[in-house]
């Protein structure tokens, strides 16, 4: 029989689904949505109505309310998330300089490798500063599309939670918890959106992907392939679309619409279909990589290579028909 703490916390891992769709529905329900931060169309944009960017306001700290209560994260965890947030708010509302986000993004990415990890050596802990630092800021590239970082929150989270609930329960329903906060704000995201999550919801969801990510790595409850085969459609995408931006010497920096599921809405497949398609995407990479665990080394890489193959496949096929669309009557580039 389960502990009556352990049914408590798992209780609690749920509640921010509720508190994140409340408050939501509060905030556009008042108009102080719209008083937070707007996302106003732009000529890199996806979207043609100005819509509030609040969702990441009300889903991390749903989470982070959770996590401090049932004790679920270490108080440097919830700092770091919190910072992110608060700083990635204030960009959201005013804008602040890329220098300054980076930074802010590299010393949380420091902080959490040097007192809350133990790489053990210099040349890892390195690698592992960029790895968060980079997932930090692809799940941010990724979110431009209504219900597509909300999805990959969802699922991603929920396939962390599902392996370490046996080896891990802290860990376990921290996870549920971000991914219960994703479900409540899926609610009004879904397309056609009417809230954003926001760079204070991308910039912390990202940072925390890579985080819980290296930790259950770190305690022997996955191997290092898993968390980077989860959350692979978005580490795809935003890997191959910033290395082909590099290669053609662009401002790999600025906000594009060159992503591969950007590139879906753009050729006529909108919000929903594009979504609809990436999360039976994100379900088959989920479900092999928690089946993968279960199977020999070989049947592992089998899975890798088979999954490098089919996104290899599925890029080929989003740029022939990108060229053909561009090359299209009434298109440019």
């Amino acid at each position: 029989m389960m502990p009556v703490m352990s049914l408590t916390t798992e209780a609690l891992s749920t509640l921010p689904f509720w508190t994140t769709a409340l408050g939501l529905y509060a905030l556009l329900r008042s108009g102080g949505a719209w008083r937070l931060a707007i996302d106003k169309p732009n000529q890199r944009s996806l979207h043609v109505r100005p819509t509030p960017r609040v969702g990441g306001v009300v889903l991390v700290p749903a989470f982070l309310t959770v996590w401090i209560v049932a004790s679920l994260a270490d108080t440097l965890l919830v700092l770091l998330v919190a910072g992110l947030c608060a700083m990635s708010f204030f960009d959201d509302r005013a804008g602040i300089s890329i220098i300054l986000r980076f930074g802010g993004h590299l010393a949380v990415a420091v902080m959490f490798v040097l007192f809350g990890l133990d790489m053990g050596h210099l040349f890892w802990s390195a690698i592992a500063i960029l790895a968060l630092v980079w997932l930090t800021n692809l799940y941010n590239f990724m979110d431009g599309s209504d219900g597509l970082a909300g999805g990959m929150a969802l699922l991603g989270f929920s396939a962390y939670a599902w392996v370490a609930a046996s080896l891990d329960m802290e860990l376990s329903c921290a996870c549920w918890s971000v991914a219960a906060a994703a479900g409540g704000f899926l609610l009004f995201n879904f397309p056609p959106a009417k809230v954003f999550m926001g760079d204070a919801g991308s910039i912390p969801l990202g940072f925390l992907a890579a985080a819980f990510g290296m930790l259950g790595w770190q305690r022997g409850i996955w191997p290092a392939w898993f968390p980077v085969l989860v959350f692979s459609p978005f580490v795809v995408d935003a890997s191959v679309t910033l290395l082909r931006r590099i290669l053609r010497q662009e401002r790999f920096w600025q906000a594009h619409r060159e992503h591969y599921y950007q590139r879906l809405i753009r050729m006529g497949w909108g919000h929903r279909r594009t979504a609809w398609s990436e999360y039976m995407l994100m379900a088959g990479v989920t479900a092999s990589a928690v089946a993968g665990l279960r199977l020999g080394t070989q049947a592992q890489m089998s899975i890798l290579i088979g999954w490098t193959m089919i996104y290899a496949g599925m890029m080929l096929a989003i740029d022939v028909l990108w060229r053909r669309f561009m090359h299209s009557p009434g298109e440019g580039a």
